[in-house]
């Protein structure tokens, strides 16, 4: 019986059921997944985290460039104050405007910028990787949900199934009962037994709609719109798989290399090894270039109207020889205010120059930042010592839990062929009368018990080898026949 088919229950990722008539309402599993995936508010919020984290490489990148800023002033100056154009005292009040263009460039700061640069890349690549192990984990959990829902209804078609049988048996007896070889009182046992069936039909609905909200919720689907998910068509059993000869070693080493919360912790690691090198930059000096433009305009400013006066003539002598000579002395009478564009043009200066800045005392806080580095480093070794260990304890869980349910499989495989030939016997017993009909119901509820059981075994047994397969880097699909 562990070779006959079953429905298909499973599949993590990646997942399309076969081609196969579809409602358009109904929903498939990696349909269900992707609509999680693109309005699950965890992952929204680590599909921010990378863009975070790509601003942050950006602007790291940019910092290799030059820096150029302009400002612009404009005032008036009170009591006694400089004039910003002539530098001199002045106890006028005074209108200014000046204007400045600066650059600088970084040529030099201790490796701080490229550290900071392979830093931000490598924690931008850690995120995209966390955010697909958080994918992961919601593929995980609709997947479960929708395990659920598959696993509610078999079991719904089971109870109905029941109640089609026992509402067969109900007639039958009638028919006996009317032909006296049975009494009434088994009419009795055989309308409680339909009773039972009826409830169950009603637990396996509400079970149904339970798990129908659950996965509404997990896909963040408004719990008041339709959904219906796909039946998945039959398949086989896997066979060629024994839970018994997995491998711990051979599943945890493939789990290492294919699970991306391991590769992020790897990434975070070599981030924060260089993020001790940012550090170790603040001891180190800086070399800078810097360029400067600049004018102004004051109201104050003026240039003096002169007048050149010409002194009387005078006698002189010069070399022995008599001369006359005269002096011309420029005279200012009066000032003249110089435009504000005039201005501009006049004051207008230029500044080039190199910047070294070693650094001596800064507070203690260059060295607190290598101390912080430094248990940055030692804090990420033990996150990535826990990541191992627990997915070293979930591949074990996952192998544990194979082996448990293929014996359980196995188990309820021996219970439903006994339980069968069991109700078998007693039906062919009830039909010549040598039992009665609540002897007949017990081997019933028996079957029916059992039946239950191997359909969540074989569930059961489906999720937990796939699980394994997802640690192997296996593509999580089954084949439909």
């Amino acid at each position: 019986m562990l070779k006959q088919k079953t429905f298909l229950i499973l599949a993590i990722l990646g997942l399309g059921f076969g081609a196969q008539a579809q409602q358009a309402s109904a929903w498939t599993l990696q349909e269900c997944i992707q609509y999680a995936r693109e309005n699950n508010l965890t992952l929204r919020q680590a599909q921010y985290d990378i863009r975070t984290a790509e601003l942050t490489k950006q602007e790291n990148q940019f910092s290799r460039m030059p820096s150029l800023n302009a400002s612009a002033r404009g005032g008036y100056q009170f009591g006694r104050t400089i004039d910003p154009t002539t530098n001199t005292f002045n106890n006028q009040r005074i209108g200014f405007n000046s204007y400045s263009l600066d650059a600088n460039v970084i040529v030099y700061n201790g490796g701080r910028i490229n550290n900071a640069v392979q830093q931000s890349d490598l924690n931008m690549r850690a995120a995209q990787l966390q955010a697909e192990a958080t994918s992961n984990d919601i593929a995980l959990n609709i997947a479960s949900a929708y395990l659920s829902i598959l696993l509610a209804e078999e079991q719904l078609d089971n109870a109905r199934a029941n109640l089609e049988l026992s509402q067969e048996q109900l007639e039958q007896t009638d028919q006996l009962i009317d032909a006296g070889s049975l009494p009434i009182n088994n009419r009795l046992d055989i309308l409680s037994q339909i009773a039972l069936n009826e409830q169950a039909i009603i637990d396996a609905q509400n079970q149904v709609a339970i798990n129908y909200l659950n996965l509404k919720q997990l896909m963040q689907l408004d719990p008041n719109e339709e959904l219906q998910i796909v039946a998945p068509e039959f398949i086989e059993l896997p066979e060629d798989v024994n839970p018994q000869n997995l491998q711990l070693d051979e599943i945890y080493t493939t789990a290492l290399q294919t699970q991306p919360q391991i590769r992020a912790a790897d990434l975070r690691m070599k981030s924060a090894v260089i993020g001790k090198d940012v550090a170790r930059a603040g001891f180190l000096p800086s070399l800078s270039l810097f360029a400067n433009l600049n004018s102004n305009y004051s109201s104050a400013f003026s240039s003096p109207i002169v007048e050149v006066v010409q002194s009387p003539p005078q006698q002189a002598f010069i070399n022995g020889d008599p001369a006359t000579i005269s002096f011309l002395s420029p005279t200012a009478v009066d000032f003249e205010q110089i435009n504000y564009t005039d201005q501009i043009d006049q004051n207008f200066g230029q500044v080039v120059g190199v910047n070294l800045s070693v650094p001596i005392y800064s507070r203690h806080s260059n060295r607190i930042n290598m101390e912080r580095a430094r248990l940055n480093v030692l804090n990420q070794e033990v996150a990535n010592e826990q990541q191992r260990q627990q997915l070293k304890t979930n591949v074990q869980r996952a192998i544990a839990d194979a082996r448990a349910a293929y014996q359980s499989l196995a188990a309820a495989d021996r219970s439903v062929e006994a339980a069968e030939v069991a109700y078998d016997n007693a039906e062919k017993r009830y039909d010549l009368g040598a039992i009665n009909t609540l002897e007949l119901t017990t081997a019933r509820n028996t079957l029916d018990r059992a039946r239950i059981d191997y359909i969540r075994a074989k569930y059961q047994y489906l999720f937990n080898i796939k699980t394994v397969d997802f640690y192997l880097g296996k593509a999580l699909t089954l084949e439909t026949e």
